[in-house]
């Protein structure tokens, strides 16, 4: 292990992995990773993977579109695979929300973001196996789909290390060495690692690493459901992914014969004993939306399931920036379910930002540490908040 850095990222998952590809790719090779297990192994390896665009704030729809456009060119953009599927991207509405939609939809379209308003009898044509009803309103990507979480992060990292970059896994940062409010070094098990810059990319366990040196991260684990699926292929060979904001829940493909289904309340959690598997009685309600969006996956049967942790802002959204009162330190966190879709984004510009000084790719400016001192929170147009 490299025993200095010009830059240490603290956290193996697609945030840092992306960063450490990004940095390199700047020209920032002599970096270091650290994970304190495997890479992947949190958050990333149990996020469902969904790639959308549909947000109500330009600056994460902007990088959202961004990432799909490398997801789905991966091994030119990138190296490596991504496992990327296009199966577009269905949002559901009531009719209550009919105004949000519209409204994020023109922002979309505003920012050249392929996606529209549709109706029921387009979605015939689109998607004939899923059902609404004539008072819910409908949004289309057809850019959209799903990528493999595993693959994408392990690709940045393989790519990065080609690079000159150094990726050490099983060996946690124990602290951050601050002193004169600026980073020092960042103290392992294996010994003190020189830097002057650090970025925490820890995913729910960044709050309980950045309070060892007196800094408060409004973060928040909650719990989050996703369920395996056998789907009856005979019946239902494709589906699209479907954000179901009507009942509260998400669904997409997973290969050939199966579909991955995200549900669940928000749940606050502790780390280290919340219930990593799925409740049976949540599962029941889940499957009965799905059947009654998807009736033909009424004769479709669980096969498993998993629960991972969103880390959640107050306005559910992540924070990208320097930490005030500590020269060196950044943070890359809080990404509240939209980690995994705006990775390959959130790297390029948190890189422009530790090496020019500014994102220019994207302005990341509203996603500032300091928006929620200053009651300048991001807005959601609906009340199921991972869709903010």
């Amino acid at each position: 292990m490299k025993q200095s850095a010009d830059v240490v990222i603290i956290g193996g998952g697609v945030i840092g992995c992306s960063l450490l590809y990004n940095l390199a790719q700047l020209g920032t090779t002599n970096a270091l990773l650290l994970e304190m297990d495997v890479l992947a192994s949190g958050s990333t390896g149990r996020s469902q993977a969904i790639c959308r665009m549909h947000y109500s704030n330009p600056v994460t729809a902007s990088m959202a579109w961004e990432s799909v456009k490398i997801f789905a060119n991966f091994g030119d953009a990138v190296g490596g695979a991504s496992g990327f599927v296009k199966t577009g991207y269905l949002v559901v509405v009531e009719g209550i929300e009919r105004a949000g939609l519209e409204k994020n939809v023109a922002m979309q379209q505003e920012l050249n973001i392929s996606t529209s308003q549709i109706t029921a009898a387009d979605l015939r044509d689109l998607a004939p196996m899923v059902s609404v009803s004539e008072t819910e309103v409908l949004a289309w990507e057809p850019e959209s789909g799903y990528a493999d979480p595993y693959l994408v992060t392990t690709s940045y990292a393989s790519q990065a290390r080609g690079l000159g970059a150094e990726v050490v896994q099983r060996n946690p940062a124990l602290g951050i060495e601050v002193t004169g409010n600026r980073v020092r070094a960042v103290l392992t098990q294996d010994g003190r690692v020189e830097t002057d810059t650090v970025v925490m990319a820890a995913g729910p366990w960044s709050k309980r690493e950045m309070a060892k040196v007196g800094v408060d991260l409004p973060l928040i684990p909650v719990r989050h459901q996703v369920a395996s699926l056998t789907r009856p292929v005979e019946h239902l060979p494709e589906h699209p992914t479907v954000g179901d904001i009507a009942q509260s829940f998400s669904f997409r493909p997973d290969g050939s014969s199966m579909t991955l289904m995200g549900f669940g309340d928000d749940e606050e959690v502790d780390l280290d004993t919340y219930n990593q598997g799925v409740d049976m009685t949540g599962v029941a309600e889940a499957m009965s939306k799905l059947a009654r969006r998807i009736p033909a996956m009424s004769d479709c049967y669980f096969r498993g399931g998993w629960s991972g942790l969103f880390t959640t802002t107050p306005d559910w959204h992540p924070i990208l920036d320097r930490v005030p009162g500590i020269e060196g330190l950044y943070c890359a966190v809080g990404f509240s379910g939209h980690g995994f879709k705006l990775a390959p984004m959130i790297g390029k510009t948190m890189a422009e930002l530790i090496v020019h000084g500014q994102a220019n790719s994207v302005d990341i400016s509203p996603l500032r540490y300091s928006r929620f001192a200053e009651g300048d929170l991001m807005e959601s147009s609906y009340r199921y908040r991972v869709l903010a």
